[in-house]
């Protein structure tokens, strides 16, 4: 079975407010829930293609991401990337002060890689809007035709859940693979007890410390979590996504896939951006 997985996203230049670091308490990193998916699932073993805007000349704070996946897209300046201001407030909670999204509109469907085909699972990360992640869905179903291959993965943040509910709600009844936390699932379903997905489609929630739900029909798997010094949690559950595909794609059940993810989220919010996965093994 290939385990090649095409991420669909952007990447961004993040401008993080920690409580834990130092006295200013500002950090720069790179960011984007495109990158971090792809960065994970490189990470965990997959043969990863990123798709999305890439600046020319590649900014240093990017360059140990552009050597490890393979990045392609629409190729843009540095000052077209997207950056965003995010503060964290510990336990998970954050409040995005500045979004700049930049090139993220350059990514369209019609600008699709043609070879579609030869990916296992596509994923299409939160982007600046629902209804753009949804026509990528559309197009991606259109081109797979009835065979359902490859599978279709979305991800969502609060923001698309407070402004799109509908759209965002038609993107899980779609998507074979389907990536959320606690907060989003509520704000669909007002509860986390009442998510729910199709018989053959996955859901997981990430209930951050407290780990992940697995769901698929009326089978619910809960994942504990990872104990971890909590550092910047930016990115932590396109970490867990990325990896939960990644090793989906080489053939492990959604379970299995889940407790290596929920450990590699523990290892990502233990850095500043996404240093823990650059990192080598050995380190």
């Amino acid at each position: 079975m290939h385990n090649r997985l095409l991420i669909i996203g952007t990447v961004s230049l993040d401008r993080l407010h920690l409580p834990t670091h130092g006295q200013a308490g500002v950090a720069h990193a790179a960011g984007g829930a495109g990158l971090y998916t792809a960065l994970a699932a490189h990470r965990a073993g997959s043969r990863t293609h990123l798709w999305a805007p890439r600046p020319d000349p590649m900014p240093p704070l990017l360059q140990p991401a552009a050597e490890r996946v393979n990045w392609s897209g629409p190729p843009i300046t540095p000052a077209e990337l997207p950056h965003l201001e995010i503060a964290h407030h510990g336990e998970g909670r954050a409040t995005l002060l500045h979004a700049s999204w930049g090139a993220d509109l350059y990514l369209v469907p019609e600008r699709l890689p043609s070879d579609l085909h030869q990916a296992a699972m596509i994923h299409v990360a939160a982007l600046s809007t629902a209804q753009r992640q949804l026509e990528f869905v559309q197009a991606i179903q259109a081109a797979r035709g009835a065979n359902r291959h490859p599978r279709i993965s979305v991800g969502t943040y609060a923001r698309l859940v407070q402004s799109e509910a509908v759209i965002v709600r038609q993107l899980v009844e779609h998507a074979d693979l389907f990536f959320m936390n606690e907060n989003e699932a509520k704000g669909l379903w007002g509860q986390v007890e009442h998510a729910r997905t199709r018989p053959d489609a996955c859901l997981f929630i990430t209930l951050g410390a407290q780990g992940a739900l697995v769901m698929s029909g009326n089978e619910v798997t809960h994942i504990p979590g990872h104990a971890t010094v909590e550092v910047d949690p930016t990115g932590a559950g396109d970490t867990f996504c990325g990896a939960t595909l990644a090793k989906l794609a080489r053939g492990e059940s959604p379970v299995t896939a889940a407790q290596y993810a929920v450990e590699l989220a523990a290892q990502t919010v233990s850095a500043i951006g996404p240093a823990a996965l650059l990192a080598s093994e050995a380190e």
